[in-house]
């Protein structure tokens, strides 16, 4: 099964506000680009990915990730993180509604393309399926055949709200870095232990992170 990801992602200057105890105000914005740069080329390099669609108003980010050969979807709903995604997911399927879909985050910079696949291949066998993040309280992916709706809950316990809404969580070692998002300085250091793609790992040499 070919799949097309759903990537979203918030205008650059709001964006890891909880890595403010590692990364200065000047740098995140450039450090929330390159997690989203590192995931969406390693999520384009993926064998079971179709191709990728970037939910985003930011235009920057925008041209960035285009020319990494992602679509961009303009975040006309202006509704917060899962209105996004449903809507990205719509006008995905308004011109291919066999489309098999599934919403990752944006900060996986550790992602690599092999994992990633083994986690899709393992959604395939369900309706719709869910990887939780790291921290085992997040969600990291989330998979819809193309017969199902996405309904994406993201947020606060977000993997306790997938499981409720019916999707079916994914138990599935060696896939670390599909796991492994970034929202704090620890986070990073976790990701940056894994081995993070070029451009995150330029934007962490701006920063003093002990032991990288």
């Amino acid at each position: 099964m070919q799949w097309t990801l759903v990537i979203p992602l918030k205008p650059l200057t709001r964006a890891k506000s909880r890595l403010s105890d590692t990364a200065a105000d000047g740098l995140r914005p450039g450090l929330a680009l390159a997690f989203a740069q590192d995931t969406v080329a390693a999520a384009l390099a993926c064998p079971a990915v179709k191709d990728v669609a970037v939910v985003t108003d930011d235009a920057l980010a925008g041209r960035e990730l285009g020319s990494l050969g992602a679509r961009i979807v303009a975040d006309e709903p202006s509704g917060g993180l899962n209105t996004a995604l449903a809507y990205a997911a719509a006008v995905v399927r308004a011109s291919r509604p066999d489309s098999a879909v599934a919403a990752l985050n944006a900060d996986l910079p550790a992602l690599r393309p092999l994992e990633l696949a083994r986690v899709l291949d393992a959604a395939a066998e369900f309706p719709r399926a869910f990887l939780p993040d790291a921290a085992a309280i997040g969600t990291t992916l989330l998979a819809a055949r193309e017969d199902q709706e996405l309904l994406p809950a993201f947020g606060t316990d977000s993997r306790a709200r997938h499981r409720a809404s019916g999707a079916v969580e994914l138990v599935l070692d060696a896939v670390d870095s599909v796991r492994q998002d970034v929202d704090t300085g620890d986070d990073l250091r976790a990701a940056l232990a894994l081995g993070v793609g070029p451009r995150t790992a330029a934007q962490a040499a701006r920063l003093l992170i002990p032991g990288q």
